[in-house]
């Protein structure tokens, strides 16, 4: 999954939605197009935004719901938060304390 996550993530105009999603959370296709438009000068067509809308709902960084005849999309961190806590916290205990590696090599 993590791959899709940095997949979805290398491509500007998808980090541009992320961004906006950000901003305001719940926007319909048409309204993120807009503000692509407005705010970022992108002209792209709406098919071209929803199928980076997919590739970012295939990584988990978006999720749609429908509401009537609307489909809203919402941002999901939870698959970044788990890339993060992969790093910064691990969840191994950490080890004793050792010496550096390079005092090591002087013994």
């Amino acid at each position: 999954m993590a791959e899709d996550v940095f997949k979805a993530l290398a491509d500007p105009t998808r980090r541009r939605i992320l961004d906006e999603l950000v901003e305001r959370d719940g926007q319909t296709l048409f309204e993120i197009c807009t503000r692509l438009v407005t705010k970022h000068g992108l002209g792209l067509s709406r098919q071209a935004i929803s199928q980076h809308l997919a590739v970012l709902e295939s990584a988990g960084l978006v999720r749609s719901r429908r509401e009537g005849r609307y489909k809203f999309h919402d941002l999901n961190t939870e698959p970044l938060e788990l890339i993060i806590t992969r790093w910064l916290k691990p969840d191994t205990p950490e080890a004793p304390h050792e010496d550096p590696p390079d005092q090591r090599l002087r013994r």
